[in-house]
């Protein structure tokens, strides 16, 4: 017996209180009947009144709750051996990690929400490869490609402003080191997802254009900020140029967006609620080329929960059928 979702579980510690409480507004009530006549009168003034059917209702209400729960948490029993075809395309993902990603114009913060942003894209994943590259005026491969979901979102929970000691931004770096990551010999296509302000400081990036050409490499980027800008606060206060000026950064798209463009693909601005993965996937990511991987075997369990769900929903229609009064007082 194994549990996909054991966390549920620990919700039926609460059903506990929960009893107690219920069990304690039926007494309440007793009490409250006590006071306004004895109960020797209570035949005459509440025909069919038992308050044994109120415990026995809101007992069938818990158990049926406690059910559910353990439904929920899918109890998977027996398991079947499957051969399992993967198909999936190679992403990187190209994460700004420059202090300008602290500005506070889309909350909490640009990195923030960049990385919550590639979060949603994962579940969109079905089998793709995706690293991560993180960059600022340098840049490093944090995570290597993989299909490896779990190991992904570890190293890109690792990444923080300020992770690549060398200060500024450096778009060249980052294309470069994202381009030298894929393997050399696939079928599938191949994407970058660069995620930035686009307050480039070094290097050309529009230099690697007819390196991304040549090698079919599809640039999907992500404008982070807004136009407006936003002062940069850090632990230590406002960020301040060389000349002690509070550093504003504001949002530079003219170079996502031709990168975008020269490589077929597009560029998408973030929004509060709508950072723009899901869209770049949608419409861009979803229709290309996936390549045949190696087919391997997976123990495919058998899903239990169907028998709790139903013996839940079974109390309930009990529950449903028991009268708060005796019948024939109803």
């Amino acid at each position: 017996m194994k549990w996909n979702d054991p966390n549920f579980l620990m919700w039926l510690l609460a059903l506990l209180p929960l009893l107690f409480i219920t069990g304690l507004m039926i007494q309440r009530r007793e009490k409250l009947l006590a006071r306004m006549a004895d109960k020797g009168l209570w035949t005459a003034m509440l025909p069919g009144h038992s308050t044994q059917r109120r415990r026995t209702k809101n007992v069938l209400r818990i158990l049926a709750l406690a059910l559910a729960l353990v439904a929920v948490a899918r109890p998977q029993r027996g398991f079947k051996w499957e051969k399992v075809h993967q198909r999936g395309l190679n992403i990187m993902v190209a994460l700004d990690t420059s202090k300008s990603m602290l500005a506070q114009d889309i909350k909490p913060n640009r990195l923030q929400q960049a990385k919550w942003g590639v979060r949603d894209l994962l579940n969109e994943l079905k089998g793709d490869r995706i690293g991560l590259v993180a960059f600022a005026g340098d840049a490093f491969l944090q995570c290597p490609a993989t299909i490896d979901y779990a190991a992904f979102l570890m190293m890109l929970d690792d990444v923080y402003a300020g992770i690549i000691p060398l200060g500024g931004t450096d778009l060249f770096q980052a294309l470069e080191e994202s381009i030298d990551s894929f393997e050399t010999e696939t079928q599938a296509d191949k994407v970058i997802i660069l995620i930035s302000d686009g307050e480039g400081h070094t290097g050309d990036p529009l230099a690697l254009l007819p390196r991304l050409k040549k090698e079919k490499i599809r640039v999907f980027a992500i404008g982070v900020g807004t136009r407006e800008g936003e002062l940069i606060q850090t632990s230590d206060g406002f960020v301040k140029d060389s000349d002690g000026n509070v550093v504003k950064s504001s949002l530079n798209e003219s170079m996502l967006k031709r990168l975008a463009f020269e490589t077929d693909g597009f560029y998408v601005g973030s929004a509060p609620g709508d950072f723009g993965l899901e869209r770049v996937y949608q419409q861009g990511i979803a229709e290309l080329q996936r390549e045949e991987r190696e087919s391997r075997m997976a123990k495919i369990w058998t899903e239990r929960f169907q028998w709790l769900l139903g013996a839940a929903l079974v109390l309930l229609v009990v529950e449903a059928t028991v009268r708060s009064v005796k019948r024939g007082y109803a």
